[in-house]
């Protein structure tokens, strides 16, 4: 899968880093592994639609751009 193949390009902006702590309340420094470990969970789930790939695991939604690899946002599933 293009996704796990390519998690070394995963990033984030500045706004992305507080946008994703901020919807899942998460007091981690490092916001991009956090969401490498969870992509590369056996519980993971990914669907890529259009341009961009989402991946459901323990809970929460994260989604990322599948052309740049830029997490955009990440939110608790409702």
């Amino acid at each position: 899968m293009d996704l796990l193949n390519n998690l070394g390009k995963l990033h984030t902006t500045d706004l992305g880093v507080k946008r994703i702590k901020r919807n899942l309340s998460l007091e981690v420094e490092d916001v991009v592994d956090w969401c490498r470990l969870r992509i590369k969970s056996p519980q993971a789930t990914i669907e890529r639609r259009g341009k961009n790939w989402y991946v459901n695991v323990d809970g929460n939604v994260i989604t990322i751009n599948a052309y740049s690899y830029t997490i955009i946002t990440a939110h608790n599933v409702k």
